[in-house]
């Protein structure tokens, strides 16, 4: 059996409903850093630069937390795998 349950609410809602908090302020925060540090930025090698500074390990880095974010995702749907 099959159950399929379609649920409309906007962002804010569904972060109440889940007890997330509103992380809105920090993200206009961080946003409005971003674009602060970016100004300037006239070639590409600065850009790449300021990507290096923000991302100290790289693509090891990225692989790592991709990792964690798939487990977490895994564990979450209780590590069953859809075959397909």
């Amino acid at each position: 059996m099959k159950v399929q349950i379609e649920i409309d609410c906007t962002p804010q809602e569904a972060r109440e409903f889940m007890g997330l908090p509103d992380v809105a302020q920090a993200n206009d925060m961080y946003v409005d850093a971003m674009t602060k540090a970016m100004k300037g930025m006239t070639n590409p090698e600065q850009l790449q630069d300021f990507a290096k500074q923000l991302a100290p390990m790289g693509q090891f880095g990225l692989k790592m937390f991709q990792n964690f974010v798939e487990g977490g995702m895994a564990a979450g749907s209780g590590g069953a795998k859809k075959k397909g």
